[in-house]
């Protein structure tokens, strides 16, 4: 390819838009174009890197025995419906009618048409496994698209979903696809860690995110330097931690807190740490108010709630509705709570000894409050948010923290969508079963944004070898010096004769533009054919990782750049 005919039109400042890095650097490459809040288009250099991920991502779903279909983005109602993801899925799913006013879905994910097909297909044990996959464009109606491709309402992603014929062969298959999954990351050129994951609107129990380490992560990973616990902060489980275990118990009494709506507030006014406090949440969840308890030093892990609830919406209750239900906004405690309302407590709250608490009236809280003497809770569960420094669940050492970016999710689906659907085998003894499922997601552009963040410094990409959208770029300093041009485009040749991924920059510009837009976009190795070349015969590699630069004959750069190229893969 030559510079002079690509289509990437590169920028030189970071677009107003652009909040990461990985965003600024695929627009300032000339890589995509925003054509609305979360769609793009991918341009040649973009795409190329695309395209290399997903073959690293076909070559080892093919491994593991994987075969690729392409299955249509426009669904029909009637199989969200059956599986009952219709109305759970939320206001991401991209609903849409026909002109016969029948009800579709533009697809985020496809178990339910897989299984569909899959119940058709397949009805004897012989057949099973089956490891049908995609790599196919999804929609999901983001409500806050942004940081380019980390979170779009478009996006490339490749699913699989396995059918197995019990559990035994689902741990098999996922345990596989767990480490062909780290070897996609780990050949893209990704630093990623594994943890222990919520499954979400997919559903099933059992469930890993792939997680690109990096500072701009939207998600937070609590992992333990002793053993290998990690998990996200969405599910992060720990040990319940008591206050004044072992003090007698006091009688609870009413206390006048004026002016005093927060917990700081309360605690300083009273004289007690946060910690000796109960707060008392109001939650709508779908059609219910429930009260949810919480140590007044702790935040609500409001997915770990969710799934205690089996609800589909959750979100604050608001005043009217709290009053509906006989308590007082900003004074609420458990103690006296209406008992149609459910009451869910974290698992450290009947370990807080003699704690305070809203009274339920305006300007008043109540003390020396214990659990089971005072109040209970209809359930006890972990509804916590875990923070670094908390003790880790396995082994009992403090908690490290790191920010990362979710690259891919395993999912133990178990049969959530075989029994709702229908996806029975016949076995050796002719007795009919529901198949076992698993479903396995990576987001094609969130890795290319990964990578990005993991490898970039102020000049701009530096993509690895394996993902790079040219290996090399061949840099001519003066195009008038037609000796120099000629030398360089013999090596150009050469090379694409060669089989290697080969850019020449023809233009006539001044060099300085030219080593700029090599350094933005990234290319991993720059050959420049300058002023040394002509008087010595030589000309500079640079490679972009490391910055070195390498002095080679002209008759031998081209053996040296093949085998640079053969060692970076």
């Amino acid at each position: 390819m030559r510079v002079s005919r690509l289509y990437a039109p590169t920028l030189r400042e970071n677009p107003t838009e652009a909040e990461i890095v990985s965003h600024q650097l695929m627009l300032r490459a000339g890589m995509m174009h925003k054509v609305a809040s979360g769609i793009y288009t991918y341009l040649p250099l973009g795409w190329r890197v695309m395209k290399k991920i997903m073959d690293i991502i076909r070559d080892e779903m093919d491994k593991v025995g994987g075969q690729e279909i392409c299955m249509p983005v426009v669904q029909p109602a009637e199989i969200w419906q059956e599986s009952g993801r219709w109305q759970v899925y939320g206001a991401e799913l991209w609903r849409v009618k026909d002109r016969h006013e029948r009800d579709f879905c533009l697809g985020p994910t496809h178990e339910e048409l897989i299984t569909s097909h899959i119940r058709n297909d397949v009805r004897s044990y012989k057949q099973l496994p089956m490891l049908p996959y995609q790599i196919q464009v999804k929609f999901r109606d983001e409500r806050r698209p942004r940081f380019g491709l980390m979170r779009g309402r478009e996006f490339m992603m490749k699913d699989m979903y396995s059918f197995d014929r019990d559990e035994e062969a689902l741990e098999k298959t996922y345990w596989q696809l767990y480490q062909a999954y780290d070897n996609i990351f780990r050949r893209c050129g990704l630093d990623c860690r594994a943890v222990e994951a919520d499954s979400g609107a997919i559903g099933g129990s059992g469930s890993h995110e792939f997680m690109a380490l990096s500072e701009n992560g939207e998600s937070m990973i609590l992992y333990c330097g002793s053993c290998d616990y990690a998990a996200t902060d969405e599910i992060a489980a720990v040990e319940p931690v008591g206050v004044d275990q072992g003090q007698a118990l006091d009688e609870a009494k009413e206390v006048y807190t004026p002016d005093c709506m927060s917990v700081e507030d309360v605690a300083a006014f009273l004289g007690v740490a946060p910690s000796k406090m109960v707060k008392t949440m109001c939650y709508q969840a779908d059609d219910e108010v429930v009260a949810v308890l919480i140590r007044g030093d702790r935040q609500i892990n409001e997915v770990k709630l969710q799934n205690i609830l089996g609800c589909c919406n959750l979100v604050f209750a608001t005043e009217e509705a709290v009053r509906a239900v006989g308590m007082e906004p900003g004074f609420c405690g458990p103690v006296g709570i209406n008992k149609k309302i459910r009451v869910i407590a974290d698992s450290e709250v009947p370990l807080v000894v003699n704690h305070g608490c809203g009274a339920h009236k305006k300007d008043y809280h109540l003390i020396n409050v214990n659990y089971g003497l005072d109040y209970t809770a209809d359930i006890v569960a972990d509804i916590r948010m875990v923070e670094v420094g908390d003790i880790c669940p396995r082994c009992g050492k403090p908690l490290l923290g790191a920010r990362g970016i979710e690259v891919g999710q395993v999912f133990k689906l178990h049969t959530k969508y075989s029994s709702a659907l229908g996806a029975r085998y016949i076995d050796e003894n002719g007795e009919e079963h529901d198949m076992v499922m698993g479903c396995y997601g990576i987001g094609v552009g969130r890795t290319m944004a990964a990578v990005i963040e993991q490898s970039n410094d102020q000049y701009g990409i530096i993509w690895p070898m394996a993902v790079a959208p040219y290996q090399v770029m061949i840099l001519p300093v003066n195009d008038k010096d037609e000796w120099l041009v000629e030398q360089a485009e013999a090596l150009y040749q050469e090379l694409l004769g060669r089989g290697v991924e080969v850019i020449i920059d023809d233009r006539h510009e001044r060099p300085g533009v030219k080593f700029n837009d090599a350094d933005l976009i990234g290319f991993p190795l720059r050959v420049t054919f300058g002023k040394k070349c002509r008087e010595t015969g030589k000309v500079e590699i640079k490679v972009r990782a490391s910055g070195e630069v390498i002095e080679t004959d002209l008759a031998a750069v081209a053996d040296l750049l093949q085998d640079m190229i053969k060692k970076s893969i």
